[in-house]
């Protein structure tokens, strides 16, 4: 009697339920919650007519949509929303393509996504891996449509591109967020694999559409967002990529070191594709310790494979592709040089710049590398540089582009080679003579040579070979190109700022340490023509580069900078005015003359017309510029007191900032300025 009522209200509900579906969600809910309760009684008289029910409106619009305010609210039966969950997948799959009978309309497709995407909040494990499975389905049914569409000319393909992005940026924070350990769960990894094969037939498409149009940037766009899926997830879930490594290392090696990648790739998947090497080669988690218990089963799997793929012959083309092909500079760079010479020679590539630039990029991977096999490696080296052996010939301008990458890599590699190359001897005998061929396409060479000596600088450079440094260096300071006494700027500085730490474990004398008196007899030609140079260059970040390299100068000969300094002092003021809104630049200034004041000393009173104004304005927490200026003036301040014989009316002017400086976090330098002070007037 029972069943037979609660069939009869089922079925008049029913009736009433397909007309309101598409009119009232959440009347429906209450219908179809009830429905489902009964879907999920153990009791078979009142199951099997609910079941029946539920199936009777899979074909009705707004069903799903009902289903999706159910499973999505937390505060249900956790029976009955996985029960919803249910229904609503084996809908979507059976009813979500548009040529399927009864196939949902765009409308309520437009629906469910976006109330998908904002409730993926599950704490229910079981429900979210629901929300997966769809997650992935929509992002099949797209990504097949867009490759349908594109090589049938359907204009309608970029539409189902921006579908496919969509859908797999959804798949990428579930993938990455929403497992704790992903390789247990079947789907994640079934896409993950996916991800490998869509990536190839997306490259492919990428090969045959027109670069001018709108869906090549968008594809590209794509390519690289399946990249960033495999990037998080190696990044967040080490171990549960394992079973990946492989097919990673194969794909990004054979796209961008054999000819597999020649005509498809381009630079930012370049880049994607060599961070995908370097996380995996650099991995701590993949990396045994000599402690063999402590090691776990995970990390001995990983090296196993990295070995294994990582042979003598994979490694000697990756070593040589990098040097041979992506170190050269190429023909964008070589018009920099030209045309923008100070952007060439300063341009900043520290940080982050690896992830996004190609040449960082580059050489960070190379050195990853090196470091990791450098035995197999060092050998590989050596025999590229042994072939360039020589000055090279002007006028074979791919020779000097050869040669100044094979350079580069000696300095990358500089710490690694260093039993392995006898620099001292090189140095005298063959980088000397390169350094001393003038002609102007020979200037690629000048340029990466000196560099290259400073990078060997703090490695493997004896003491004695110094003057004759000095003496390239004065040389190259006039050299005709601009990059080329930039840096030779930067080299000498990398000069003075080395100092032998002798408990340094990879040197055993002493005899690689700059001295003062060596240098003295070059301190005046080389400081002046590192004044011409700053008066020269026209960039503010030029400019504070060299000032650097001039107060390191200052710094290291201390008083013996004192009749030499004329030029400098005078053209200071003018370029504090021509920087006042370039705070950086007065920062550098400010360093400046900081060491400045220590090497004139008591004589540093001189300058006390320029040098107290601008203690004051760095020094006034009133003014904006304090903010970028307050911890170098604050030192200007204090050095200008120890150097002053006695306490000046001009002097106890700047002390009216003091008093709001005392609440500031600079209280140790603003407490040895007060002691100071009072110390002059007693």
């Amino acid at each position: 009697m029972m069943a037979a009522r609660g069939e009869e209200v089922v079925c008049k509900k029913s009736w009433e339920l397909e007309i309101r579906f598409s009119m009232d969600i959440s009347c429906a809910s209450v219908v179809v919650l009830q429905t489902l309760t009964q879907a999920s009684s153990q009791d078979t008289a009142v199951l099997k007519p609910a079941e029946e029910q539920l199936k009777q409106w899979e074909t009705q619009p707004g069903f799903y949509s009902t289903l999706l305010n159910i499973f999505t609210n937390h505060a249900l039966d956790v029976n009955v929303r996985w029960l919803a969950v249910l229904y609503f997948k084996n809908g979507i799959d059976r009813y979500w393509r548009r040529i399927a009978p009864h196939a949902i309309s765009e409308e309520e497709k437009s629906s469910l996504r976006a109330g998908l995407i904002a409730n993926f909040n599950e704490p229910v494990n079981q429900l979210a891996s629901g929300i997966y499975n769809f997650a992935c389905s929509l992002w099949n049914h797209h990504t097949d449509t867009f490759l349908q569409q594109i090589y049938t000319g359907d204009a309608a393909a970029i539409n189902s591109l921006e579908r496919t992005s969509l859908s797999l940026k959804v798949l990428r924070k579930l993938t990455v967020h929403g497992f704790v350990e992903p390789h247990k769960n079947l789907e994640v990894m079934e896409f993950l694999s996916a991800v490998f094969e869509r990536l190839k037939q997306f490259l492919d498409c990428r090969r045959q559409v027109n670069p001018e149009s709108t869906c090549c940037e968008k594809l590209e766009k794509t390519i690289i967002l399946f990249t960033k899926v495999l990037l998080d997830f190696l990044d967040y879930h080490p171990f549960s990529f394992i079973g990946l490594i492989q097919r990673s290392l194969e794909f990004a090696v054979s796209y961008i070191f054999t000819g597999a990648g020649e005509g498809v790739v381009f630079e930012r998947f370049i880049v994607q594709c060599m961070n995908l090497i370097k996380m995996i080669v650099k991995n701590d988690a993949y990396k045994p310790t000599k402690k063999t218990e402590e090691n776990k089963p995970e990390t001995l799997e990983a090296h196993k494979i990295k070995l294994c793929f990582f042979n003598y012959s994979t490694l000697t083309e990756i070593c040589r592709r990098l040097v041979s092909q992506y170190f050269l500079l190429t023909p964008e760079e070589l018009s920099m040089w030209e045309e923008d010479p100070e952007g060439f020679a300063v341009e900043e590539a520290g940080g982050d710049s690896y992830k996004y630039s190609l040449r960082p990029c580059t050489e960070v991977l190379f050195l990853d590398i090196f470091h990791e096999y450098s035995q197999t490696l060092t050998p590989v080296l050596l025999e590229m540089v042994q072939n360039l052996h020589g000055p090279s010939d002007v006028d074979n301008t791919v020779n000097l582009v050869i040669k100044d990458a094979v350079y580069n890599a000696i300095g990358l590699a500089a710490y690694e080679l260093f039993d392995s190359v006898d620099f001292d001897q090189w140095f005298k005998n063959h980088l000397l003579a390169e350094l001393q061929v003038t002609h102007i396409r020979y200037k690629l060479i000048r340029r990466r040579v000196i560099w290259l000596i400073g990078q060997w600088i703090s490695v493997k450079f004896k003491s004695e070979l110094r003057p004759l440094l000095y003496e390239a260096i004065l040389n190259l300071m006039q050299d005709q190109d601009r990059v080329v006494r930039i840096e030779t700027a930067t080299t000498l500085k990398l000069d003075i700022l080395f100092n032998v730490d002798r408990n340094t474990v990879f040197i055993f004398d002493n005899d690689f340490e700059f001295r003062t008196e060596q240098f003295v007899p070059y301190l005046e030609n080389i400081f002046s023509l590192l004044f011409h140079l700053l008066q020269e260059v026209t960039e503010c970040d030029t400019k504070m580069h060299v000032l650097h390299v001039i107060s390191c100068v200052i710094e290291r000969v201390g008083m013996q900078i004192r009749p030499y300094v004329g030029c400098l002092v005078q053209y200071l003021p003018l370029l504090w005015k021509q920087s006042e809104d370039h705070n950086m630049l007065r920062c550098a200034i400010l360093t400046t003359l900081i060491h400045l004041v220590q090497g004139l000393g008591a004589d540093s009173r001189n300058l006390y017309p320029f040098l107290l104004p601008i203690i004051q304005l760095s020094t006034d927490v009133s003014q904006p510029p304090h903010v970028y200026l307050l911890e170098d003036g604050l030192e200007l301040w204090l050095v200008t007191l120890e150097n002053s014989p006695s306490i000046t009316p001009e002097l106890l002017g700047i002390f009216q900032n003091m008093s709001a400086l005392l609440g500031l976090t600079n209280l140790r330098v603003s407490k040895e300025i007060v002691m100071t002070s009072r110390f002059l007037t007693d």
